[in-house]
């Protein structure tokens, strides 16, 4: 069974998830990469979930304001090993958990047409496709998602 933990960007178990996040995504990205990492620094995120299995730190997600009521969920893995379990359905619902303790009521992301799993995660939770936000508009690899979140 997951464990949950509730945490910050400061946490060891999440910058060591991230730091294979970041080696996945550049391989993914190619040479689209130095854009993307630009808009995915750590260092001020409050609110972060890292998931563990047996003690081990197997997936992680974060969230962080983005506007009035809505925040930007962030930097979602699931290390390889454990992919193909559910374990990213699990840190999804504990940020949309933690985003309505919060007061928010929405939840934005961007991923990448280059990670259909991701695309596919996020739509199985009842993300939809919407209009390139931000940093990302006129980005041709970039899927900007919403979801609003039950009251």
């Amino acid at each position: 069974m997951l464990q949950l933990t509730r945490t910050d960007s400061g946490n060891s178990d999440f910058i060591s998830l991230v730091k294979l996040l970041d080696r996945d995504l550049a391989i993914r990205d190619g040479g689209d990469h130095a854009f993307y990492a630009q808009f995915n620094k750590i260092d001020l995120i409050k609110q972060a979930v890292v998931g563990y299995l047996d003690g081990r730190p197997v997936a992680c997600g974060a969230i962080k304001p983005f506007s009035d009521a809505t925040v930007e969920v962030k930097r979602m893995y699931v290390h390889f090993d454990y992919r193909g379990k559910g374990l990213a359905g699990e840190v999804l619902q504990e940020l949309e958990k933690w985003a309505r303790e919060l007061g928010n009521q929405t939840c934005v992301l961007e991923t990448g047409k280059r990670q259909p799993e991701a695309i596919a995660l996020y739509q199985k939770y009842g993300y939809a496709i919407t209009e390139n936000y931000g940093q990302y508009i006129g980005v041709d690899n970039s899927v900007c998602m919403r979801k609003d979140l039950p009251v």
